[in-house]
């Protein structure tokens, strides 16, 4: 079965490195994420932008936009990846907000953007904030799906009342014609999640980040049934299996194990669509990327 992984970064952030010294024990490099794609059958990736101008300072407040996945070399990213582009909302209430916009335009143009990302709770904003208008607007014009950390703060500058995916509710009301993506499924709160992806047409959720480590950890926590049920319940309340998406949130877990952990979390019947089918219809661009690395990247024949 071939695999879409919607969530990892690679992006040069000091606790994302740590990370992978010390938790989950991936190569932390283009050619490591390579490798892992490759053993597992995942055809394409889509990394989350986001960056530090200081090692250890995410979220950084003075970061310009567009964030992007700067392990990756200025003009060079590789088929196998797109990007959704981060967005600091500080320097959006900076007086330099209109050439920030303006910057942010112009790389949505790029067939290398599958999307836009929010940091919620690391930045200190609600994505209701009028501050988001104008990324909003351009998110409908260029039809590209606005993603939206929810749920825990990987850092401890994180407020969490940002990122409660309640607040993701109120937006989607107001911006219909936008499709938003939940990250995490919300997590602590993946019942509140559960009922926003339920109730509003316009609104998808990943299940990346769940558990961070190597497989050790996971195995300790799959054999947990109260951490597996936890999930489940809002899965099985949601009902809605087309809009669950595949993600790792890699370099915080290898590959192979995070797809072990999902496989147990999603009926099998499912298993297509959430890992594959349902991310064409959150990022539209995929397709076309999908189809140009393919071709560029035929599969060697047996002679």
């Amino acid at each position: 079965m071939q695999i879409i992984d919607i969530h990892i970064h690679l992006s040069d952030i000091e606790s994302f490195h740590q990370t992978a010294r010390e938790l989950s024990g991936v190569d932390y490099s283009v050619s490591g994420l390579k490798n892992e794609f490759d053993r597992n059958d995942v055809i394409l990736g889509i990394g989350m932008g986001v960056e530090e101008t200081d090692s250890g300072t995410f979220p950084d407040f003075r970061a310009s936009n567009p964030m992007r996945l700067d392990l990756v070399p200025a003009g060079t990213m590789p088929g196998f990846l797109m990007e959704c582009i981060g967005i600091n909302p500080v320097r959006l209430a900076s007086p330099e907000a209109a050439a920030e916009l303006e910057r942010i335009e112009r790389r949505l143009a790029s067939s290398d953007v599958a999307g836009i990302k929010l940091y919620a709770g690391y930045y200190h904003y609600y994505v209701t904030d009028k501050i988001y208008g104008p990324v909003y607007e351009m998110a409908n014009q260029f039809d590209l799906p606005v993603v939206i950390h929810t749920g825990d703060t990987y850092s401890m500058n994180g407020l969490l009342k940002y990122s409660h995916p309640l607040t993701v509710d109120e937006l989607a009301y107001r911006h219909r014609d936008v499709r938003f993506m939940i990250c995490h499924l919300g997590d602590p709160w993946v019942m509140d999640a559960a009922e926003v992806v339920a109730k509003n047409p316009n609104v998808y959720a990943d299940l990346s980040g769940l558990v961070v480590g190597n497989r050790r950890k996971f195995e300790r926590f799959m054999s947990e049934p109260l951490f597996m049920d936890h999930f489940r319940r809002a899965l099985v309340y949601a009902d809605h299996y087309e809009k669950m998406l595949f993600g790792t949130d890699w370099p915080l877990a290898p590959v192979d194990v995070y797809i072990d952990f999902v496989r147990r979390l999603i009926p099998e019947k499912h298993h297509e669509d959430v890992f594959y089918r349902n991310a064409f219809q959150v990022f539209p661009r995929i397709g076309q990327r999908i189809k140009s690395f393919e071709m560029e990247n035929p599969p060697s024949g047996r002679g």
